[in-house]
């Protein structure tokens, strides 16, 4: 998905209240509004996939899975719409935001590969509830998984391999790449 700025800078009241009722979502950074192009197919494929996934195993904790159309507050000043993320959050401050996730996945396009690489991998790094960081190729079989260690370092390990497994301590589940890209095909 890209993304598109709006000329109009917001504080985040206005923000807020506007994406409440908008047809389009926008995410928010420092004041400077973007609104979100549409997804492929295949991005959506890969993103169903994953959260049903995710979901199902999540059935009976207190975290949540949530997919595309959920916020989740990265800074004071910063909105974004992961295409899926895990929250824990305790008390939710809203019910279109969450502040707390463990897990966030990131399914790659053209235009949005940049930001997710440098931008959001940087942001998502500094929440103190950030676990793992995954990043989903739509044009190969390929997944980044960005893990934070015990020293709070982190580590990158690539996937590629059909019958690779991921483990995502954040949530102590295993999710298997040729579960991802399950009726996925590659040109």
């Amino acid at each position: 998905m890209g993304l598109a700025k709006l000329t109009t800078k917001l504080n985040i009241k206005d923000y807020l209240e506007g994406e409440i009722s908008s047809d389009m979502r926008h995410e928010y950074i420092y004041c400077e509004v973007y609104a979100m192009a549409g997804a492929s197919v295949t991005h959506n494929r890969i993103i169903n996939n994953i959260g049903f996934k995710i979901d199902n195993h999540l059935a009976n904790s207190r975290c949540e899975t949530f997919t595309e159309n959920v916020k989740l507050k990265a800074d004071a000043q910063t909105f974004y719409y992961p295409d899926i993320f895990v929250a824990c959050d305790q008390q939710p401050a809203s019910e279109y935001y969450r502040e707390e996730p463990v897990l966030i996945v990131e399914v790659l396009s053209p235009t949005t590969e940049r930001i997710a690489r440098n931008e959001k991998l940087t942001v998502h790094k500094n929440l103190p509830s950030v676990r793992e960081y995954l990043i989903v190729s739509q044009e190969k079989t390929l997944v980044e998984a960005h893990r934070k260690l015990p020293d709070e370092t982190w580590q990158t390990e690539i996937y590629d391999e059909p019958d690779s497994e991921i483990r995502l301590d954040s949530i102590d589940f295993a999710l298997r790449i040729d579960e991802i890209y399950r009726r996925v095909k590659f040109e």
